[in-house]
């Protein structure tokens, strides 16, 4: 069936496709179920973030702010494959897991033969699903447990590798593509269960979270992002919203009819677990159609963060960020779990880079909200959040009319909104320190124009409704900054600026250095109290993918993979040129190309070995 592409994003290429299997050996001690501990990193990268607090730190510290300007190349691997490559690595004992973007290929590394290639997965796909797949290919990551390797393919099917051969064990079908519903998170797995969420709010998919049995890919619960109870699986009454019991329905209510049923929300972004009160939290991202005059009220609950019973589904709370969002404000960046002291008692928190350009910190017991600030002094869309609980309009964000996307009815071009809809943070994750108490952020630092239209719904078709054009807040030249942030006092420590959005995740270690990649292709490391360049080195490609690292051998090492592409250099990736496709991208970052080329390679760094 031939497929209209979203904003002519994506272009069908041929597929190949084959399952080489080899025997490996996982080092002694490896868990049998998912890890349930939520520490920090070690001698292994287990998780997409490293461990379940979606930390992104690093006990490791051999690697220090003394040597880290001695780093080299250890070796490379490239992936075969020229689209955005985004995630990271996972190492398991002595076997390093690479993925890569559509067709999404699995490849397990031997770290103790120069990564030699133990076997290949690379799914047979419907190149239908290209077109349906906005801002890029790209694919998340895998997760690993019961010694499964588990990855939600482009066209929604899960599959759990066997982690020793690489053969299919099995595979269960999330969604449906033809309707416009892509896979393209990184799966979690906590204990007996594995979590995916659903991409497709271009196209009115209606967002879900789910868990499926490790063993045997069967659906144990699954949580839709709006509908009734039964489907968002809130209990009325019980679950809390700003220290409020939900009332019946809550979500239906704020949607006209049954747009819900098209609403979008979907969950495409980052999942944490906290094992002390069994709770699994995630956001959901914008609601659909982009055009906010089609779908009046608060659209809930779409833009929210989900705090939810791992178990069974059921929702402890909620708290929506960007209520009727008129700015595609997606809400499924990662929720960093942390323990500090907050006006001088030691609470749980949770921290969220939110699109809407707030940082967030809030009590993940509760969802009590104790700090929301801006994190990009260009942020102008709202004035600030109401923190006053007996207000009325609590925990809202204070929309500046002259930046709505609404205005008398009519539908007209808004101009200078800070952020873009790529929006302050997109889905790069940020890192936290417990040394420094400080998180590490990349960040956008990119406005927009934007018109809505009307658009109708039609089943895989884009149902997006605006057109947009991405620059620079006015006067500044610099698309990027990296930064550090106190989240008890939503403060900027210290800001980095980079000429383009730094795209790639961040990682905090022990040894006092953080890491990130830049859309030109540079690994950077900075000390984590100042900020001060210690080390750079330019890989093949722009890197949107994460920084992790692992020890082997008795030796640290830092990898990432880089492959230019994601949202911010979907121009490179798709070969295009008009500026206002790629939903605005391909205009606002149109000089990337005389930085960087299209690539797909991982890049290993350590110490001088004598």
């Amino acid at each position: 069936m031939k497929r209209t592409s979203l904003s002519g994003l994506l272009m069908t290429g041929a597929l190949l496709s084959s399952v080489l299997s080899a025997s490996v050996l996982l080092a002694p001690g490896v868990m049998a179920q998912g890890a349930t501990s939520s520490d920090a990193a070690g001698k292994d990268w287990s998780t997409p973030a490293g461990s379940m607090n979606s930390q992104r730190f690093s006990t490791l510290n051999q690697i220090t702010d003394q040597n880290v300007g001695k780093l080299q190349v250890a070796w490379t691997f490239s992936t075969g494959v020229l689209r955005g490559h985004e995630g990271a690595p996972l190492v398991i004992g002595n076997v390093m897991y690479v993925h890569a973007p559509f067709p999404n290929t699995v490849f397990a590394l031997d770290l103790d033969h120069d990564g030699k290639i133990l076997w290949k997965y690379e799914p047979k796909q419907d190149p239908n699903v290209i077109p349906v797949m906005c801002c890029d290919t790209v694919n998340r990551g895998v997760a690993y447990g019961d010694g499964k390797i588990f990855l939600h393919q482009a066209d929604t099917t899960l599959v759990a590798l066997d982690a020793k051969t690489g053969k299919v064990a099995w595979t269960v079908k999330t969604d449906d593509p033809a309707k416009g519903a892509t896979g393209t998170d990184a799966p979690l797995v906590v204990k007996d269960k594995v979590y995916v969420g659903v991409s497709g709010g271009e196209f009115g998919v209606r967002g879900w979270f789910a868990a499926y049995s490790v063993a045997d890919g069967k659906q144990v619960w699954r949580g839709w992002s709006m509908g009734p109870d039964s489907d968002t699986l809130i209990q009325p009454g019980k679950t809390m919203n700003l220290g409020k019991p939900v009332a019946a329905d809550s979500s239906t209510a704020t949607w006209q009819g049954d747009q819900w049923k098209i609403g979008g929300g979907d969950t495409w972004g980052w999942k944490s677990y906290d094992p002390k009160t069994n709770l699994i939290f995630y956001g959901s991202g914008n609601p659909s159609t982009w055009n906010p005059k089609q779908r009046p009220g608060d659209n809930k609950y779409s833009m929210t963060i989900w705090a939810r019973d791992a178990d069974t589904g059921s929702v402890k709370w909620v708290y929506q960020m960007t209520p009727h969002d008129e700015w595609d404000y997606d809400g499924v960046n990662e929720m960093v779990l942390t323990d500090q002291e907050f006006d001088g008692k030691p609470r749980h928190l949770l921290v969220h880079f939110d699109r809407n350009g707030f940082g967030y910190t809030l009590d993940r017991d509760t969802g009590e909200l104790l700090v929301a600030q801006k994190y990009d002094p260009a942020v102008n869309w709202a004035s600030k959040v109401d923190m006053d609980p007996k207000s009325a309009t609590y925990g809202r964000p204070q929309v500046l009319p002259q930046y709505s996307t609404e205005h008398n009815g009519e539908d007209t071009n808004s101009t200078n909104i800070c952020p873009a809809a790529l929006g302050t943070k997109d889905e790069q994750p940020s890192a936290f320190s417990p040394r420094t108490g400080l998180f590490y952020v990349p960040t956008n630092h990119v406005c927009m124009d934007y018109e809505p239209f009307r658009v109708s719904y039609t089943a895989g078709q884009p149902y997006v409704g605006a057109t947009l054009s991405m620059y620079p807040p006015k006067g500044e030249t610099n698309m990027g900054n990296f930064i550090a942030w106190d989240a008890t006092k939503g403060k900027i420590v210290w800001s980095l600026p980079e000429q383009f959005s730094v795209w790639s995740g961040a990682l905090a270690t022990a040894g006092n250095v953080v890491f990130y990649g830049t859309l030109e292709g540079y690994l950077k490391a900075v000390d984590a109290k100042t900020g001060k360049l210690l080390y750079k080195f330019k890989t093949p490609s722009g890197i949107i993918g994460n920084v992790m690292t692992y020890e082997h051998g008795g030796h640290q090492y830092v990898a990432v993979l880089s492959g230019v592409g994601g949202w911010a250099g979907i121009g490179l990736a798709a070969g295009l040129t008009d500026p206002h496709a790629g939903l605005g991208a391909v205009g606002g970052y149109a000089a990337l190309n005389q930085y960087t080329s299209l690539g797909g390679a991982l890049t290993v760094f350590a110490l001088p070995q004598n």
